[in-house]
């Protein structure tokens, strides 16, 4: 089954949108790195706190210095658009074009480098808390891709905690996420209906758990304790590549060329479901734009071909290899499709990369879109994972959906149930 007919499947199965839900929609190939941060230095899912900053930038590589408007809208928990006008949740407005952007210095690609801070002068701040999509329009008003992003007003408590399965077929592969959400000073009414919960592992939305509901309630503390239900595959420690040197070989790369661009080959990677897990060091799918010749890497950092080699071999039918990670939002596309080259026996890819140090795996994916995050990289309940609990909660008469907590875990403290 070639990428292209996978590529619709996967559009048609994950893309479109089901009842009014907001979708996230990828880039075009000439948008590259979009970066999306909140209170981090790694570009990941965007969770603040009211009042804090948010900031979006991407590059543009086709060279027009066009320019790009945004556009915030408002939505409830299961990303259906909210009741609120734009005046209740913005104040300000949006709709106004991204005024800031710097062209590339001293690049063999040349590009122009957008970034966007809210708030600023046009959007002062947002004012709700809630589930939130922003949208980047052209000049023709055409839409050009879309991220999401939560705010949250820090109200209730959660613990969160992280267990081994109880469930012996899986003692081995998974983790289990249980937690508790305190509230002494809003009272949840309701919780069963009311309050809503979503789980996600590595700040990756495109997995999360979101359909769980209280066991039972101790006091003000509305308790999950489930096993199976909020349980994820523990996976493997992300692959790397370092290459913030783009002329020399570094962490990864086993060979440098230099053609139109610069170009990376990586080493030779294995499947490593079969073998013992080993403990590597990783930021959880995330990556760092750097470059370590270069005083302002956001400009000046070059876009390289990485090229990727996978041995493999597994039969895999009609399912197609990918590599997989935060550098494209956890987007399954043409660019990440491997190719089985018979020459070398293995399977292959190139893509273009800004300089800096990523994170990825790779994947098998099947024809109705599903992803096999531990087909190649195996899956060990030792595994370092970060772990987020957003927790939402509608008021009687209430127009839309509060984000009145977080908390958060790694399963560096595991424990057995």
């Amino acid at each position: 089954m070639g990428k292209i007919s996978l590529t619709i499947i996967l559009f048609l199965t994950l893309g479109a949108p089901l009842f009014g839900q907001a979708i996230e929609i990828p880039p075009p190939h000439y948008i590259r790195t979009v970066q999306f941060k909140g209170s981090t230095s790694q570009s990941q899912l965007p969770v603040i706190r009211l009042g804090e900053r948010l900031q979006l930038s991407f590059d543009a590589l086709n060279g027009d210095e066009e320019d790009y408007y945004y556009v915030i809208t408002h939505h409830n928990f299961d990303w259906t658009e909210s009741d609120l006008s734009k005046g209740e949740f913005l104040n300000g407005f949006d709709d106004v074009r991204i005024e800031t952007y710097e062209n590339s210095l001293n690049t063999l690609q040349i590009f122009s480098h957008y970034y966007l801070n809210i708030p600023n002068r046009e959007t002062r701040a947002i004012t709700k808390s809630g589930n939130y999509l922003i949208s980047i329009y052209n000049d023709d008003s055409e839409l050009v891709f879309s991220r999401k992003f939560m705010v949250l007003e820090n109200i209730v408590g959660v613990s969160v905690a992280v267990k081994r399965s109880r469930d012996l077929n899986y003692i081995q592969e998974k983790q289990s996420v249980q937690f508790s959400i305190n509230s002494p000073t809003l009272q949840l009414i309701n919780p069963k209906q009311n309050v809503h919960v979503l789980v996600m592992q590595n700040n990756n939305l495109k997995t999360a758990i979101t359909d769980l509901k209280p066991q039972y309630t101790i006091g003000t503390e509305l308790i999950y304790r489930y096993d199976q239900e909020s349980s994820f595959w523990g996976g493997n420690e992300f692959l790397n590549f370092d290459n913030k040197d783009v002329r020399a070989a570094n962490n990864g790369v086993r060979s440098v060329d230099l053609k139109d661009l610069y170009e990376n080959y990586l080493f030779t990677d294995i499947s490593r479901a079969d073998r013992p897990y080993t403990y590597n060091p990783d930021i959880n799918g995330n990556f760092v734009v750097r470059n370590i010749n270069a005083p302002d890497p956001t400009i000046e950092a070059e876009y390289v071909v990485m090229h990727f080699s996978l041995q493999y071999f597994e039969d895999i039918g009609d399912k197609e290899l990918h590599i997989y990670g935060n550098f494209n939002n956890w987007t399954i596309d043409g660019s990440t499709y491997l190719k089985y080259d018979e020459y070398s026996d293995t399977y292959k890819t190139s893509r273009l990369f800004k300089q800096g140090f990523y994170n990825y795996k790779y994947v098998l994916v099947d024809r109705d879109g599903s992803i096999d995050e531990g087909a190649v990289s195996g899956n060990f309940w030792q595994t370092e994972n970060d772990y987020t609990v957003l927790v939402y909660y509608r008021e009687l008469g209430g127009r839309y959906d509060r984000l009145i907590g977080l908390g958060m875990a790694n399963s560096t403290n595991i424990t057995n149930n």
